[in-house]
């Protein structure tokens, strides 16, 4: 999979990553960073690569540990939203400041139609 910096990708890699909790789940495996990335790159995760991401994947100031469990993507979805943003970041060789929030918080209102529109960024009155 090609990924970029636009909207049609962000689509696609929040309905990838739900896709990705459901197979790992009738495994029997652990929904995580790690398992993740092992998932949608094969052997190019390495651990320098699964390291790259997690530390790139802020929420708050903290970066991800890679075998933490994560949350359904439908509900919580800011720490699938950094991870996202991360693996942007790292595929693409950019900036994690200069990945498209905008186009990833809309694609997750197409991706999840029912969820709660995504915009943490918005400014406060």
């Amino acid at each position: 999979m090609e990924i970029e910096n636009n909207k049609e990708c962000f689509v696609l890699l929040w309905r990838k990553l739900e896709r990705t909790r459901r197979l790992l789940g009738g495994q029997y495996k652990r929904f995580c960073i790690r398992n993740v990335l092992k998932v949608w790159f094969g052997y190019e995760a390495t651990d320098d690569f699964i390291w790259e991401v997690c530390h790139r994947a802020l929420v708050g100031d903290e970066p991800q540990e890679g075998w933490s469990e994560l949350p359904l993507p439908s509900l919580y979805p800011r720490r699938h939203r950094e991870l996202l943003r991360a693996i942007v970041s790292v595929k693409t060789g950019i900036s994690y400041y200069r990945v498209d929030l905008k186009a990833l918080d809309k694609a997750y209102s197409e991706a999840f139609p029912k969820s709660t529109p995504l915009n943490v960024n918005k400014k406060k009155r």
